[in-house]
C-alpha cells in the first residue's frame, strides 16, 4: 500500500472516530502512529513490521517533545492562568458592571452591556468557551429578572461569548502561530480590529432587534444612586490595565507575547492581593483549574502535532496542494472552498480539533496563492468563532443551555444566536474582502 492510500484511510478513520465522540487526542495520535507503522512497514513494497517499530516511535517522540519543548506554547498556561486568576478576583466581570451601570436605562443596554462584558472577559481570558460560561451565569438571569426576551437574553451572550476567539490573546492564535511558524505577537495585533468590528455588529443587531420590537428589552426603571456611574467606572480600572499591559506592551516593542502572558499573571495577582479581592483558596483553584485546561490543550497539540508528521511522512498535503493548483483556482475561489470547509467543519467539531486537523492541509494552498499567512489566521479563528454558535453542535449554546438550565430550550437560544451569526457572515465578509482591517495597525508599526 502506497502512502497516499494509508493518508486517505487515516483522514477517513479520523472523521468517523470523530463522528463517534472519539476525544481527538486519542483519535489523532492513535491513527497518526498506526498509520506512520503501516508506511514504514511497508516502504519498499514488502511488508515488514520488524523494522517499523523504531521510526514510527522515535517519530511520536520527538513530535511530542519538540512541541511541548515549545517556547511559544509557554504562552498558554500563563493566559489561562491569568483568565482563571482574573475571574477568581472579579477583575473579569468589571467591565460589564460598569457597562450595565452606564446603559441599563437605554433600550437594549442590559443586553449590549452583556455583549461589552463578553469582550472585557475575552480581552484577559482568551477562551470562549470560558467567556460564555461566565458571563452567560452572570448576565442572562439579570435580563431575564427584567422581562428581555429569551432569544435575546442567552443569544446575545452566546454570540459574546465567542469574542474571545478574536480579540486578543486568544488560544486559538497561539495554536495557529505555533503550527504555521507566524509570528504570536502580530497575530494578536491583527486581531483588534476585526475583534472590535465583531462587538459593533452585535451592538448594531441588538439596537435593530430592539429597535424592532421593544418588548424585547424593557428598560429598567430602577433610579440610580448618585456616583454610581463614577464608582462603575472606576471600579472598571484593573480590565483596562491588564488589557493595556497586554496590547501596550506588544504594540510599543517592551514585551513579547509570552512576556507580556507573564508580566500580566504576577500583575493580576498583585492587584487581586492588594484589593483583597483574591485568598489563598481561590488562587489554589484558579491554579488547579489551569492545569486542567492546559493539560487539555497541551494533550490535543502535542497530538495535533504528531499528526502533522504523519502527513509530511506521507506526502499527502503537498499532493493536494498540487491536486488544488492543477484546478488553477483563483484565490476567490479557494477562499470560498476553504470558508465551505470551515462552516461544514464547524457544525460537527470544537475549535481546536478543526485547527490542528486542517492546517497540515490548508496551508500549503495558502501559500501556493501567495496568501498572506497573517490576514489567513483572522480568516480561520473567525470562522472557527462562527462554528461555536452554528448548528447543531454549537459549543456556546450548550454552555449557555447548561446555565439557564431548563428556563430557556436550546431551541430558543439557537433562534437567539441567528441574527448574531448573520451580523458574523457579514464581518467574514468585510474581512475577505478587506484584508487592509486585519493588517492595518501591523502595518503601522
Amino acid at each position: 500500500m502506497d502512502p497516499s492510500s494509508i493518508s486517505i484511510y487515516a483522514f477517513v478513520l479520523v472523521i468517523v472516530l470523530l463522528a463517534m465522540r472519539v476525544p481527538i487526542a486519542f483519535v489523532l495520535a492513535g491513527v497518526a502512529s498506526l498509520g506512520s507503522f503501516l508506511v514504514f512497514a511497508t516502504r519498499g513494497g514488502n511488508w515488514m513490521p520488524e523494522r517499523a517499530l523504531n521510526p514510527t516511535s522515535s517519530m511520536v517522540v520527538n513530535s511530542f517533545f519538540e512541541l511541548i519543548h515549545s517556547y511559544d506554547l509557554s504562552m498558554i498556561p500563563l493566559f489561562v492562568a491569568l483568565g482563571n486568576i482574573a475571574y477568581q478576583a472579579g477583575i473579569t466581570t468589571r467591565i460589564y458592571n460598569s457597562a450595565n451601570v452606564w446603559l441599563r436605562g437605554m433600550p437594549g443596554g442590559v443586553g449590549i452591556a452583556s455583549v461589552m462584558g463578553c469582550a472585557g472577559f475575552s480581552a484577559i481570558s482568551g477562551s470562549s468557551v470560558a467567556c460564555a460560561s461566565t458571563m452567560g451565569r452572570i448576565c442572562v438571569p439579570e435580563m431575564l429578572r427584567l422581562g428581555y426576551d429569551r432569544r435575546l437574553a442567552t443569544g446575545s451572550v452566546a454570540a459574546g461569548g465567542t469574542l474571545g476567539s478574536l480579540i486578543p490573546p486568544s488560544v486559538l492564535f497561539i495554536l495557529y502561530g505555533i503550527f504555521t511558524e507566524i509570528s504570536i505577537s502580530k497575530l494578536f495585533l491583527a486581531g483588534i480590529l476585526p475583534g472590535l468590528l465583531t462587538l459593533a455588529g452585535y451592538v448594531a443587531v441588538i439596537s435593530w432587534w430592539v429597535a424592532r420590537d421593544p418588548k424585547a428589552a424593557p428598560v429598567d426603571p430602577t433610579p440610580l444612586p448618585p456616583g454610581a456611574r463614577r464608582r462603575a467606572a472606576i471600579a472598571a480600572w484593573p480590565a483596562v490595565v491588564l488589557f493595556a499591559v497586554i496590547i501596550g506592551g506588544i504594540y510599543g516593542g517592551f514585551f513579547t507575547a509570552t512576556e507580556a502572558a507573564a508580566v500580566s499573571v504576577v500583575l493580576t495577582a498583585l492587584i487581586g492581593i492588594f484589593e483583597r479581592t483574591l485568598t489563598l483558596r481561590q488562587m489554589w483553584s484558579a491554579t488547579r483549574d489551569s492545569l486542567v485546561q492546559t493539560a487539555a490543550i497541551f494533550l490535543i497539540a502535542a497530538s495535533a502535532k504528531i499528526f502533522v508528521s504523519f502527513v509530511a511522512l506521507t506526502g499527502s498535503a503537498a499532493a493536494v496542494a498540487g491536486w488544488v493548483a492543477g484546478m488553477d483556482l483563483s484565490p476567490l475561489m479557494l477562499m470560498v472552498a476553504i470558508v465551505l470547509l470551515y462552516l461544514f467543519l464547524g457544525m460537527l467539531l470544537d475549535p481546536v480539533g478543526i485547527i490542528v486537523l486542517t492546517l497540515p492541509f490548508v496551508i500549503p494552498l495558502v501559500e501556493h496563492m501567495d496568501m498572506n499567512l497573517i490576514w489567513f489566521g483572522v480568516i480561520v479563528v473567525k470562522l472557527l468563532e462562527i462554528g461555536l454558535i452554528t448548528p447543531p453542535v454549537g459549543l456556546n449554546v450548550f454552555v449557555i443551555g447548561s446555565v439557564t438550565g431548563q428556563s430557556v430550550k436550546v431551541d430558543d437560544i439557537f433562534s437567539g444566536v441567528l441574527r448574531f451569526l448573520a451580523m458574523d457572515i457579514v464581518v467574514l465578509a468585510l474581512l475577505i474582502a478587506f484584508p487592509i482591517i486585519s493588517t492595518l495597525i501591523l502595518n503601522g508599526l
